[in-house]
């Protein structure tokens, strides 16, 4: 009777009016980024495009794709999403499940918690972050983005508070057919908590993916940027040297048409994989929220 009263009706059609309008809002820009990087130079130079290209052609994707520096950089981000990724999730599980045991079964839980919560909290700052960095050696090294971005808080205790929700009879039965901590952790918790791992792997990679201040603080040439230093300094700070495409080519080529093609591609892996991690998604972002 509930779902065939006149009020519900008018709040369910709300709230799929208000849906379906975020989602055009988020999808026209891309549109128009596509429709600009497939233009010609006078249409985009013209502010004439709107969300359909004008005097269709792929010569700006044709120049960035044999733009050795850009291929570089696409290469050292997907590593470095992949990379990190991996090894920072192994991280957090490692740490979330222990202090996911109360006091009884892990007698130093308390402090571990109240340090990682100070850490949190108050950060070193910037200078002594890379004089750090350059004391172990990892200036101009691929490593300096992924070592310092292998523990995150915040994804500590998101994963440590989905572990608390599991079940505890599931401990004991496992306990009691001999397993150990590992193999509890590899049969019991990690099968189960999908939705807490596809989440946080998301927002990790994602981070990693858009991380551009990294590159342009530790590494000494552009061969080494990822691609999101790349595309910051050729669209935000419009420092076309960096770019690796020819004065010929660029009088040839739109900036707004070549710059919309790398943004495109820019956006492409984390496109792909989010459709593979959505049915995990939406339940992983309420992770947490009834267990403190």
């Amino acid at each position: 009777m509930y779902h065939k009263n006149s009020t519900y009706k008018i709040f369910y059609g709300f709230n799929i009016f208000l849906l379906l309008l975020v989602s055009v809002l988020c999808v026209l820009p891309i549109l128009h980024i596509f429709a600009v990087s497939l233009s010609g130079k006078s249409a985009a130079e013209g502010n004439l495009v709107t969300f359909f290209p004008i005097d269709f052609n792929l010569d700006s994707y044709t120049e960035t794709l044999k733009n050795g520096n850009f291929v570089s950089a696409i290469r050292i981000s997907v590593l470095r999403a992949l990379i990190g990724t991996g090894m920072a999730m192994m991280v957090t599980i490692l740490t979330a499940f222990p202090l996911s045991r109360n006091s009884r079964e892990f007698a130093p839980r308390n402090r571990y918690v109240w340090f990682f919560l100070i850490i949190m909290i108050f950060h070193a700052g910037l200078i002594p972050s890379y004089l750090l960095i350059q004391k172990i050696h990892l200036i101009g090294s691929f490593w300096v983005y992924i070592l310092p971005h292998l523990l995150s808080v915040w994804n500590v205790i998101l994963m440590m508070n989905f572990f608390r929700t599991i079940p505890k009879e599931l401990d004991e039965a496992a306990i009691v057919d001999g397993a150990s901590s590992f193999r509890i952790l590899g049969s019991v918790y990690l099968p189960i908590s999908m939705p807490a791992i596809a989440t946080i792997s998301l927002f990790s990679m994602v981070g990693h993916w858009n991380n551009w201040f990294d590159g342009m603080l530790y590494m000494r040439s552009p061969e080494q940027w990822p691609l999101a230093t790349l595309l910051q300094t050729i669209v935000v700070a419009l420092d076309l040297s960096k770019a690796g495409i020819s004065y010929e080519d660029l009088q040839q080529l739109s900036n707004r048409s070549l710059k919309a093609a790398q943004i495109f591609i820019a956006m492409l892996p984390i496109l792909a994989v989010y459709p593979f991690l959505q049915r995990y998604f939406v339940k992983g972002m309420v992770l947490g929220a009834v267990k403190e």
